[in-house]
């Protein structure tokens, strides 16, 4: 099958995919290099295939998704490529689609900034049948992450809900929480709220992406530099990708994220769930990202008896635990961490509604903030 690689209205390559073995296998025409996706190799005037390949296979929903075989037997297809070929690639995230020489679209009459689409795929991915035949053209088709999640239009703005997991679904609550402290540090973050499906605690944020703009995941941004040196921390190499390609204040926000990471005990800190902001037509870059996803914290799966606030806590993805992650931060003068003190009426609201929250656990958890907010003071 041959696509064009679109960039909202810009035509950026062709390309061949093998439906077969779901990959790209031959690119022909590049119309605008400067489009290419961020961390795709362009050198020479060849386009690194085997790069491209793994971008296209980012766009598929992940095969540790919760619920996915269920979700795809739900919508009567046999994968999740085949999803990815229905919404045309498009997502909400970023700019990028892909057209059909054969049969071309317009890119205003099928992003899913300006115009509405189905939950059929969203519901499934949370177990619900769809009614009748399914409407598969949806930007569900391109979300990543592991838990259970789904795109909807609420007063115009694009929502995006996301479950939890068991024994507790604190993930949601955790996502309301780290924006509390973050407000309180006045670090800019997106912010979230919740409400329950089925007694099910869900977190919901607004899109901080529109149509000029576009989300570039740390990974990719990565992949701009040349090979980093051994003497080179990923700490610093990734500070220099940001300075080579004019990301402005890199340094302090990641600081602020590192910061917010210690606090609430992040695990999952990955490079796929932070990163920066450009505008999609111009290729400027804003700045790194506010800070989102946030609900693999404040112990989300353990038992509150076996948490022990002031050990070493694994951590991503600079160190490998968050006591080593915190020396990176120069700077500390800056956060007034007296801001959270008398924090403890606004924490247990957020928890007081769960019905998964075993007795005492608020408790802990809270106490466990203070001891964390303790060692950085």
């Amino acid at each position: 099958m041959l696509y064009t690689l679109m960039h909202k209205k810009v035509p950026v390559l062709d390309f061949e995919l093998d439906q077969e073995v779901d990959a790209i296998v031959k690119i022909l025409t590049v119309h605008n290099a400067e489009h290419i996706p961020v961390g795709v190799g362009f050198e020479n005037g060849v386009v690194n295939r085997k790069a491209l390949n793994n971008w296209w296979l980012s766009r598929t929903i992940p095969a540790s998704r919760s619920g996915l075989q269920e979700a795809l037997e739900l919508l009567q297809v046999c994968s999740t490529r085949v999803l990815l070929e229905k919404c045309f690639a498009l997502g909400l995230s970023d700019q990028y689609w892909v057209n059909r020489p054969s049969n071309p679209l317009q890119w205003e009459d099928i992003n899913f900034f300006d115009n509405e689409f189905s939950e059929d795929v969203g519901d499934a991915l949370f177990g619900k049948e769809p009614k009748g035949k399914p409407h598969l053209v949806s930007p569900d088709n391109t979300s990543d992450g592991w838990l259970k999640k789904k795109w909807i239009i609420q007063n115009g703005k694009r929502i995006l809900l996301k479950g939890g997991s068991g024994p507790y679904y604190q993930e949601p609550l955790n996502e309301v929480l780290a924006s509390l402290i973050m407000k309180r540090l006045s670090i800019r973050h997106v912010e979230y709220t919740y409400s329950f499906i089925n007694d099910f605690p869900i977190s919901a944020c607004e899109d901080f992406i529109d149509t000029q703009t576009e989300l570039i995941s740390a990974w990719n941004i990565l992949f701009t530099s040349k090979k980093r040196l051994n003497h080179i921390s990923i700490y610093e190499h990734f500070l220099e990708s940001c300075e080579s390609l004019g990301i402005a204040n890199a340094r302090a926000d990641l600081e602020n994220m590192l910061v917010t990471d210690f606090l609430i005990a992040n695990v999952d800190r990955h490079f796929n769930n932070f990163g920066a902001v450009r505008n999609a037509d111009t290729l400027e870059w804003i700045g790194i990202a506010p800070i989102f996803d946030c609900g693999t914290s404040f112990w989300y799966n353990e038992y509150a008896h076996s948490i022990k606030p002031e050990y070493k806590i694994p951590s991503k993805p600079f160190k490998g635990d968050h006591t080593e992650q915190i020396k990176l931060v120069e700077n500390f003068d800056r956060f007034n961490f007296d801001a959270l003190l008398n924090i403890d009426d606004e924490f247990y609201e957020i928890f007081k509604p769960s019905q998964f929250m075993e007795t005492g656990r608020a408790k802990t958890l809270l106490h466990s903030l203070k001891i964390r907010i303790k060692m950085l003071r």
